[in-house]
Parts: C-alpha cells; structure tokens; sequence
C-alpha cells in the first residue's frame, strides 16, 4: 500500500494550517541556505587538500632536482 494523493493533501494542509504559509517559506528558506553552505564547506576542503597536495609535489620535485644536481656534481 502506497500513499495516495489524498493523504499527501491532508497532511499539507495540516502544516499549512499549523504553521502557515510565511513560517514554512522561511523554514524552507533556512534549509536552502543550510545546504549552500555545506556544498560550499565542502568545495572549501577539497581546495585545501589540492593546494596540499600541489605544495607536497612541488617540494618533492625540488628536493629530487637538488639531489640529483649533486650527484651529477660528483661524479
């Protein structure tokens, strides 16, 4: 047994009721931008581990390059 379109009405017009129509837009309001906020809190550690990750490569190639300048040095 699923839920007909009837029950989905009723239980709508219970909230409506309830809570009216300028509460459950603003209700609606503060999760749209509870969500922004995480997706943007997540773009920002995704660029933190980038730059990471790009500060770790590049200090690797330096440290690869100035050993085996040394080395070629030698002999």
């Amino acid at each position: 047994m699923g839920i007909s379109w009837v029950q989905i009405l009723v239980v709508a017009v219970l909230l409506i009721l309830l809570f009216g129509r300028g509460r459950i837009s603003s209700l609606m309001g503060d999760i749209a931008s509870g969500i922004t906020s995480f997706r943007k809190g997540l773009r920002e550690d995704v660029d933190a581990l980038d730059e990471k990750a790009s500060s770790v490569i590049d200090t690797n190639t330096i440290d690869n390059e100035a050993t085996k300048t040394k080395t070629d040095n030698k002999s």
